[in-house]
């Protein structure tokens, strides 16, 4: 397999099954590799068994939420470096400038990118 997109992992954590199975779907048919978590400790996991180029990450999510796992992301010299995309309906400027704050590249609101122009965003950060 040449390398380029087609190597490129992505890990998304997201609570919601559909959304999580359409975004897994969607980035797998562009040829990315796909991993995915219901929540931020599950991700955490993920990342240290096998670290992706890029995180598709909820904030709402049951047992560690988005916030927290940016926060442990950050403390890792070895991940901290991993490119992180929030996308979450939490749509807050308090809540925007935490998520940056913590290290997010991108903060996008559900609601107002269709699964396309989130998919444009990610290959703009990998």
């Amino acid at each position: 397999m040449a390398l380029g997109i087609d190597s490129k992992k992505i890990l998304i954590a997201e609570d919601d099954n559909f959304l999580r199975g359409m975004y897994q779907s969607k980035l797998e048919m562009e040829g990315f590799l796909v991993d995915s978590a219901e929540n931020g400790k599950q991700a955490l996991k993920a990342v240290e068994k096998n670290p992706p180029d890029l995180i598709l990450l909820d904030i709402l999510m049951p047992v560690m939420n988005g916030f927290e796992f940016l926060r442990q992301l950050q403390a890792s010299k070895k991940y901290r470096k991993i490119p992180v995309i929030l996308l979450t309906n939490l749509s807050g400027k308090e809540d925007v400038d935490k998520g940056i704050q913590l290290g997010a590249k991108d903060y996008l609101v559900k609601v107002h990118f269709t699964p396309e122009e989130v998919i444009k965003k990610i290959k703009e950060h990998i």
